[in-house]
């Protein structure tokens, strides 16, 4: 089959690298790609929200199948248009990425189907009032999230009422994420650990993927502003094989099941960003895609065509499918860009791309790079995700080979965590204790 990826991020570039190894696909194309991609398909010069010319190109390329990376588009509507002119599409519909799409739809979901999450109000300009009232009835710290989408930026943790005050009035009044603060969700702050399950849907059937970690904040030790995700690993052994069945049970499945009976079947990438608590997993947030940059680490775990478990997501036939996965631990450490999350710069030359060995389990995949002429250089914040997959090593093994590859590229205002996947090894050494 013929595939068309939609994205220009590392996510998208870990989906191309998988797909082209499935022996079932012929040509990949890459809407728009990035340096990276050039190596596993052809790149394409549409942008992942240009949801006219993607379908055009679709009819005629003859694609069999469309994966769509990115969120805005599948909040748009991207599915749906693909739907209409018979195409095959591996995502959600606008209507059930408003998972995704609407923090206050999401909550009210949750709420409404009795799955487990933070307590919660959601509030407007109109009832600025009453969100300073619900503030004052929380404990500190409190979670301020915009509604709408805000490239993982619209979370801000509050340590004192009054930083949250700030954080409502800056989203509600001054703006700073434009239409995507017009509505405010106010929360419980939830203790625990972090985790990230993704489940493919065929609309009623699920399967799940090895749970994954990422790590939000841009400083070592969870410190300092939410990101976009500075690296992930996984297997996460904070999930249990316990823990997930847990998951499947009260979250997966009942989500699924309301979607379906509101009107909204859900196909495509379900995934639930949880919070492990001392009462069990509770969510954090929906998300209605892969998530980036965990898929770099989960996806090199599955063993098999991935092309074949995408194409029964989006055709609703996922019965009888289960994916095996490869006994390995896998890590992926972000280079971004000096400045990230905040203003950067960009059009740095990198080097050493080529010092990765495939056969050791090295992948270097690209999030915001472009070609000049023979030089690759930095297009973005986040700029390289550094990702090994330890076949035949421990995640601590893992862990450094990861940071040895790190070390063997740079570019100029190079920027990375140096504890990525540190809270495993603490799950991991409690274990074996």
């Amino acid at each position: 089959m013929n595939i068309l990826i939609v994205g220009s991020g590392g996510r998208e570039h870990a989906l191309a690298w998988k797909l082209r190894q499935s022996t079932s696909v012929g040509k990949i194309y890459c809407a728009p790609g990035n340096a990276g991609m050039e190596s596993v398909g052809t790149t394409v010069p549409l942008k992942a929200t240009d949801l006219e010319g993607l379908v055009r190109f679709a009819q005629d390329h003859a694609v069999d199948l469309t994966v769509v990376g990115p969120e805005q588009p599948l909040v748009m509507g991207i599915a749906d248009m693909f739907h209409d002119h018979k195409l095959a599409v591996f995502g959600p519909t606008a209507a059930a990425a408003r998972l995704e799409g609407s923090k206050v739809f999401a909550k009210d979901f949750l709420y409404r189907h009795g799955i487990p999450t933070a307590r919660f109000g959601s509030f407007d300009a109109a009832s600025a009032r009453e969100a300073e009232a619900f503030i004052d009835g929380l404990s500190v710290p409190l979670v301020v999230k915009a509604d709408g989408l805000a490239a993982g930026k619209g979370v801000v943790i509050c340590q004192t009422k009054a930083e949250a005050r700030i954080a409502f009035r800056e989203m509600i009044e001054a703006r700073v994420l434009g239409a995507a603060g017009d509505k405010v969700v106010i929360e419980e702050f939830l203790a625990g650990e972090e985790a990230s399950v993704f489940a493919i849907c065929d609309g009623e059937r699920f399967v799940t993927l090895p749970c994954a970690q990422d790590h939000k904040r841009i400083l070592d030790g969870d410190r300092g502003k939410n990101t976009g995700g500075m690296g992930a690993y996984a297997p996460a052994p904070v999930m249990t094989p316990d823990l997930l069945h847990r998951v499947e049970r009260e979250i997966i499945h009942p989500t699924l099941e309301g979607m379906k009976n509101e009107g909204a079947p859900y196909r495509g990438c379900l995934y639930a960003g949880l919070m492990v608590t001392e009462d069990g997993p509770k969510v954090l947030e929906y998300n209605c895609r892969f998530g980036d940059p965990e898929t770099q680490v989960v996806i090199p775990l599955i063993d098999g065509d991935l092309a074949v478990l995408l194409s029964a997501s989006a055709s609703g036939s996922l019965e009888g499918l289960t994916p095996a996965f490869h006994e390995a631990s896998a890590v992926c450490v972000v280079m971004a860009s000096r400045g990230y999350p905040d203003a950067y710069e960009s059009g740095k030359i990198i080097r050493g791309l080529d010092s990765a060995e495939v056969e050791k389990g090295e992948i270097v995949f690209h999030a915001g790079t472009r070609r000049e002429g023979d030089t690759i250089i930095t297009a973005g914040g986040r700029v390289l995700g550094v990702t090994v997959v330890g076949y035949e090593h421990e995640l601590e093994a893992t862990i450094d080979a990861a940071y040895r590859l790190v070390h063997r590229i740079a570019f100029d205002g190079a920027y990375y965590r140096s504890d990525i996947g540190k809270k495993a090894l603490k799950h991991l050494r409690n274990r074996n204790s």
